[in-house]
């Protein structure tokens, strides 16, 4: 487990392998979050969230495919009431 010093400006440096091992990239950002009183968690951040979830939700209903759906409906519906009319 590294052990890093924090400059003199309480920057730290994450070691290579780490930064290798999670995809951080010069200029990427990261997430730090607060554990307990003596801890941290650090987590790489993807450059575009939305890109990194795609597919996380596969086999599901497709909106886009449901709101065509409606939409379709909709217009039968006000075309029937249009030739009542």
């Amino acid at each position: 487990m590294p052990i890093v010093k924090t400059s003199a400006k309480c920057q730290i440096v994450i070691p290579a392998r780490i930064r290798k091992e999670l995809g951080i990239e010069p200029g990427g950002k990261v997430l730090i979050e607060r554990f307990d009183d003596r801890h941290a968690i650090i987590s790489a951040m993807p450059d575009d969230p939305i890109r990194s979830l795609r597919g996380v939700i596969q086999g599901g209903r497709s909106m886009a495919q449901e709101l065509l759906k409606e939409r379709r409906e909709n217009n039968h519906r006000n075309q029937d009431l249009s030739a009542r009319l």
